[in-house]
């Protein structure tokens, strides 16, 4: 990890204090206030956890998650076999923790037995099985079903049940990451209750609006384009939760996700604006910011297929010379600067600053606008008719760039790269659309630029579900194909003896294609009430330890309910 990178081993760390605005409106109250069968009394370090969420989990249920959202909520209802430990070393089968599985052990390089834990249960009471598993992985492993998780699970060869409670994963071939790929990369549906559902039918099943895990946490309701709430499992087999309740509010717009941790109405918000958001709310004491390493990278794509369609060519950025260019004239530094401030990281290619592999990239390209001008008239651009922006046979050198509203850091980038961009002579029209239409224009391809972010998995290896040939058309939106590039990640990928060389060969062929501006992999700035104690967030899945967290008995407010007497 670089110097001044807080490690994905530390707690997070404390920035600044702050302090509650007193006006709730009558709505929010409405949506958190803590619901009639919560009065009952609790332990005094017990109490609810409100969350402003930008995305809407709407279906947080494994094989439907994709968005971040989802998976914050998945992390709370479904278990892992294993997840890796604070390191984050995924090759380290021993610095793992146990979910699902008691222990486990390896008979050969190709074959992993886990052990379930017995007092592992459904929250509908019955036990979790071998089946379970069995049932999981071969659903999860079928490409019609979740095609980004049948890629990762791509080597495993065959699950099988020795017993109730004994699981036999075994794989195609040996690699260092065997292990996570077992644990990490599943999350174990009930069989009983999903195995009669056909794939096709699961997105509208009576499951996945009211889904039973077996977390931390119950589902107790989802008021769309609203709310979604939690409630502790009093049983939990790891232990019982102290945060009994936890809602996850949605709010779209970034002045009103601000503004509910200022006046009281939430507890935890994830995406406070680390240049505008401190000078708010350094007045409040009962709010303090923290920061947390994260696996995202934030990018612009290239789409290097015509606008909406995927058949043609794109007539300016299918040129990879090009797209060198529009690098070249990007100055990254004000960009992260201006929108980060000093949780800014800069990234050279999609590996965040969290990732074993991120000092292994080599440093993209310079910034060098003449350069770039220069770049762009060898292929022809010049501005032929004076008007300012390049043109090549008629053509304006003219580029769309979609932005989503829910991201106030995207839209703090965004004219800023309007105006390098136009120094160099082109013209680039900012798009800025909600965030469902963004998200249905870029599965289209309908965008010339796309102003995007990628969180990643823990492992390096999750980069072929966004930048390999086989992903083109679902995660590989932008049609990126290089079988050369594929290559060298999988050499990377399976190597056993990787002293990093095989990364930074396969990182340098990626960013000679140039098929994104990689800007940055910005730390996580959270503000999170004061009263809560033992705060830790995981890089790889931020709530996972919410349900160690507690609150200060001295510190108590209204909707941590009733505290039980001494």
């Amino acid at each position: 990890m670089l110097q001044g990178i807080p490690s994905s081993t530390s707690r997070v760390r404390e920035v600044l204090p702050i302090a509650p605005r007193l006006l709730l409106s009558a709505l929010l109250l409405l949506a958190v206030a803590p619901p009639r069968a919560a009065a009952r009394q609790r332990g005094a370090d017990h109490g609810s956890a409100v969350i402003v969420v930008g995305q809407e989990p709407s279906t947080p249920v494994p094989t439907l998650l994709g968005a971040k959202a989802n998976n914050d909520v998945s992390d709370l209802l479904f278990l892992r076999l294993a997840r890796p430990g604070r390191n984050l070393a995924t090759t380290d089968e021993r610095s793992f923790e146990p979910e699902l599985a008691r222990s486990w052990t390896r008979r050969d390089s190709l074959t992993l037995v886990f052990d379930l834990d017995p007092r592992a249960r459904w929250h509908d009471g019955v036990p979790v099985t071998a089946r379970d598993i069995v049932f999981s992985f071969e659903r999860m492993r079928d490409p019609a079903v979740d095609p980004d998780r049948a890629l990762l699970l791509r080597y495993v060869s065959a699950v099988t049940a020795e017993s109730e409670r004994r699981v036999v994963i075994r794989f195609r071939r040996a690699y260092p990451e065997q292990f996570f790929d077992a644990t990490f990369q599943v999350q174990p549906l009930p069989a009983h209750l999903v195995d009669t559902i056909p794939p096709a039918r699961f997105a509208g099943s009576a499951f996945v609006q009211r889904p039973v895990g077996n977390g931390p946490y119950r589902w107790v309701a989802r008021e769309p384009g609203r709310r979604l709430e939690l409630a502790a499992d009093s049983g939990f087999f790891l232990g019982q939760p102290k945060v009994d309740r936890v809602v996850f509010l949605v709010a779209r717009d970034p002045d009103a996700q601000m503004n509910l941790p200022l006046d009281g109405t939430a507890d935890v918000f994830e995406a406070t604006p680390p240049v505008s958001g401190p000078p708010r709310l350094a007045a409040h004491p009962a709010i303090r910011l923290v920061t947390a390493p994260t696996l995202g990278v934030v990018y612009l794509l290239f789409n290097q297929r015509a606008y909406g369609d995927r058949s043609r060519p794109h007539p300016i950025l299918g040129d990879r010379e090009v797209r060198r260019a529009l690098a070249m004239a990007i100055d990254r530094g004000p960009l992260i600067r201006s929108t980060y401030g000093a949780t800014g990281l800069p990234a050279d290619a999609p590996a965040p600053a969290a990732h074993w592999t991120y000092s292994l990239v080599p440093r993209g390209p310079a910034f060098d606008p003449v350069g770039a001008k220069a770049l762009l008239a060898r292929r022809g651009w010049s501005d032929h008719d004076g008007d300012g922006v390049l043109d090549k046979d008629g053509t304006p050198l003219s580029l769309r760039l979609n932005v989503t509203t829910t991201s106030a850091p995207r839209l703090t980038m965004a004219p800023q790269i309007q105006q390098q961009l136009r120094r160099i002579g082109v013209r680039i029209e900012i798009a800025r659309v909600d965030g469902p239409v963004w998200a249905q224009r870029r599965r289209a391809a309908e965008f010339d630029l796309d102003f995007a972010s990628a969180v990643m998995d823990p492992s390096p290896s999750r980069i072929v579900q966004s930048w390999s040939c086989a992903r083109r058309g679902r995660g590989n939106v932008r049609q990126y194909c290089d079988p050369a590039v594929d290559s060298l990640f999988d050499t990377a990928i399976s190597s056993s003896k990787s002293t990093g060389r095989e990364w930074r060969a396969a990182y340098t062929a990626l960013q000679a294609d140039h098929p994104a501006v990689f800007l940055a992999s910005p730390l996580t700035l959270f503000a999170v009430h004061a009263r809560f104690r033992n705060v830790s967030l995981r890089p790889e899945s931020l709530y996972h330890d919410l349900w160690r967290w507690s609150v200060d008995p001295a510190r108590r407010i209204a909707r941590d309910g009733p505290a039980a007497a001494p």
